[in-house]
Order: C-alpha cells, then sequence, then structure tokens
C-alpha cells in the first residue's frame, strides 16, 4: 500500500468552513477510483496549507491520479501547484473496521481484543 500526501499553500488564510465548501465541491471526483482506499481531506491550522492524505492499493494505481491534467486541475482550482509525497504504507491499523491491513496478506490480521 501506498500513502500519498498532498499539499497546497494559498498566499491568504482560508476558514475551515471555506476549506469544507472546496472539498466538498471535489470530493466527488475521487468515488470509485481504481485503487484508492481512502482519501482524507485537512486543512492546516493557520488555514494557509490544504491537502489531501490518500491510501492506495499501489504505487502504479496512484501515479495514475497524479497526471499533468491533474496538476493543472489544481492549479485552476486553488492557484498554486501541489506539492505530491509518496510514502510506503506496510501496515495499516483500521479501528472503524476491526482489523489490521498488510500490504503483504491477502487477507486481515483480526484485531487485538
Amino acid at each position: 500500500m501506498i500513502i500519498v500526501i498532498t499539499a497546497f499553500t494559498f498566499p491568504k488564510p482560508i476558514t475551515r468552513e471555506e476549506a469544507r465548501s472546496i472539498f466538498l465541491s471535489t470530493a466527488p471526483k475521487y468515488r470509485g477510483v481504481q485503487g484508492l482506499f481512502r482519501k482524507h481531506y485537512y486543512l492546516s491550522e493557520d488555514g494557509v496549507t490544504v491537502g489531501g492524505i490518500y491510501l492506495w492499493n499501489s504505487r502504479l494505481e496512484a501515479e495514475a491520479m497524479y497526471t499533468a491534467s491533474w496538476r493543472s486541475f489544481v492549479r485552476e482550482k486553488y492557484g498554486t501547484d501541489a506539492a505530491v509525497t509518496y510514502l510506503e504504507c506496510p501496515v495499516v491499523v483500521d479501528n472503524v473496521a476491526q482489523q489490521i491491513l498488510t500490504d503483504e496478506q491477502e487477507s486481515t490480521v483480526p484485531a487485538a481484543q
């Protein structure tokens, strides 16, 4: 599994409400994307930086998202370029599903009781 962190820096801060509105306007674009397990939107405390934290099945599937077209969309939507960071993610603890996921297993490891 791969985690990708994207970050966009604004010239001036935005509010939580403004960020929420922006995020809701783009969220449908990520539904049903091949290989994307989850996306979390974030807003920094100072309101200047926004972005996403994504959990992908593979780097190949993640890279299929962050194309020149995606970067152009970001530039037009936010007026800034995106920083994209890839991180290996060998284990995930999911307390909602009560599972521990690993990238080297077909099945999940049961969570401790």
